[in-house]
This record gives structure tokens, C-alpha cells and sequence, in this order.
């Protein structure tokens, strides 16, 4: 069961915002669904799954690109849907390699949302049409929730990921990398990153490692380092293009 509302964003378009029941977290969570301004049942679209969703909208002004680049014809029709966090703490349980909630949530995403998604939306219903999006936390359990279900998620964008010991491993153990199609971005500034329960981290040489991983592995990866730090004011300037790459 699930209840909807629409408000407005900044630039006017509207997002439509539904609460879900989720069984696997046993909660209701928060779906911000935009359907781009030309949207239309008789075409089929792509799906663009964000964890940190509201950030996605507020700073990312992922709703606003997908429209611009859609008239532009740069991507692929698209139906944008971001899931927000409660919490620091929510976020860390359902994110985090380690979190309690973390294994409910992958679940949530591949066995709840895609089929509710895809039973109310005109969407292609294959993995390489569904993106996951994600910073820091949201990129790295966008990543292994591709890896734990490929069939259902194809390709994944990653704006500077948390990479631990148990993400590398999880990487280096994945029998198909082939099924995927990886973003990757990480800024050269971040190597004394704050974080809630870890301390300060350095992000950059985890991600370095995990590219070389991937690379050995076979992996289809788009790497690049940036010139800042761990911040929406980097992340921000490169949504554009990860949505040129992916949703092409």
C-alpha cells in the first residue's frame, strides 16, 4: 500500500512523493518520483534510482537535467526516483557495508521497489534501463546492491564512494563483472574525509585501490579524479555528465 502527495521543487516541476510500505525494513519509506515534463504512457523509459534522493534533488538538480538533456536528446527517456534518509543514523544502518539494515535495504530496492516501479510506470524492465545514483555512503550501497542483484540493476553511478575492506572483497568476489556498467568520480582533495562513526578517512587511496580492483577484474568502468574535495559543490558539477554517460 502506499499514499502519494505532489509538491513543487525550486524550478517548478513536480515531484510526486509517495510513501511505501517496505517489508524488508519492516518502514515506511519516502519515494520522490519526477516524471520528466513531456512524459507520456505510450513510450517506454528508463529508471534513475537515487540513494540520498532528496540531495539528488535539492543539490544535485537531477530532475532539472533529466528534462533539459531529454529535449536536448542527449539521454534516454527517464523517470527519476530518490529515496531520502531519516537520518544520519538511518542513513548509516541501510548505507554502510555494516550497517544493521543494509542487507533489508539492498532487498528492499531489488524485490519491493523494482517491481512496484515497474508495474506503475511504463519502464523497459531490464537491468541495463535501471541506474543506481549515489555520494559517499549512497554511492557505495548503490554498488553493492548491483553486485547482489546484476540482472536487476545494470549499470550504477558512484560520486565518491566509501570503500572499505569488505567493498573491495565484495568486489573482488563478484563472478560477472561484465553485467555492469560503473561511473566512478573521486576528488584528489579527499583524503581527510569526516564521518560519523569512522573518524576522519582518507577516501582517495581506498578508491584508487578499488579502481585497479575493478580494472583487473574486468570490470566496464568510467574513472576520473577530480580536483576537490568531498563536497556537493564537486559532486554537483558532475551529475550532468554522469547522466550523459549512463542514460545515453
Amino acid at each position: 500500500m502506499h499514499r502519494s502527495r505532489l509538491f513543487m521543487s525550486e524550478s517548478k516541476r513536480k515531484l510526486e512523493e509517495i510513501s511505501f510500505y517496505s517489508d524488508a525494513l519492516q518502514e515506511d519509506v519516502t519515494l520522490l518520483v519526477y516524471l520528466p515534463s513531456n512524459y507520456s504512457t505510450l513510450y517506454k523509459y528508463s529508471l534513475l534510482i537515487a540513494q540520498d534522493g532528496k540531495d539528488y534533488v535539492m543539490y544535485g538538480r537531477t530532475p532539472r537535467l533529466i528534462d533539459d538533456l531529454m529535449n536536448e536528446s542527449e539521454i534516454d527517456r527517464t523517470i527519476f526516483v530518490g529515496i531520502p534518509y531519516k537520518s544520519v543514523e538511518d542513513r548509516r544502518d541501510k548505507y554502510h557495508p555494516e550497517g544493521n539494515q543494509v542487507d533489508a535495504y539492498i532487498r528492499f530496492l531489488a524485490h519491493e521497489l523494482v517491481p512496484f516501479l515497474d508495474k506503475t510506470y511504463p519502464t523497459y524492465q531490464m537491468g541495463k534501463s535501471r541506474v543506481l545514483i549515489g555520494d559517499s555512503l549512497a554511492a557505495t550501497v548503490s554498488l553493492l546492491t548491483a553486485i547482489a542483484y546484476p540482472h536487476t540493476f545494470g549499470k550504477v553511478i558512484m560520486h565518491s564512494p566509501f570503500v572499505n575492506d569488505a567493498v573491495l572483497q565484495t568486489v573482488n568476489s563478484f563472478a560477472s563483472p561484465s553485467l555492469l556498467d560503473l561511473y566512478h568520480v573521486i576528488g584528489t582533495e579527499e583524503t581527510d574525509v569526516k564521518t560519523t562513526q569512522d573518524g576522519i578517512l582518507n577516501f582517495i587511496e581506498p578508491n584508487r585501490l578499488l579502481h585497479e580492483q575493478m580494472k583487473q577484474r574486468g570490470y566496464s568502468v568510467f574513472y576520473e579524479e577530480f580536483n576537490g574535495n568531498h563536497t556537493w559543490k564537486y559532486w554537483q558539477k558532475d551529475v550532468k555528465r554522469s547522466l550523459q554517460y549512463m542514460l545515453k
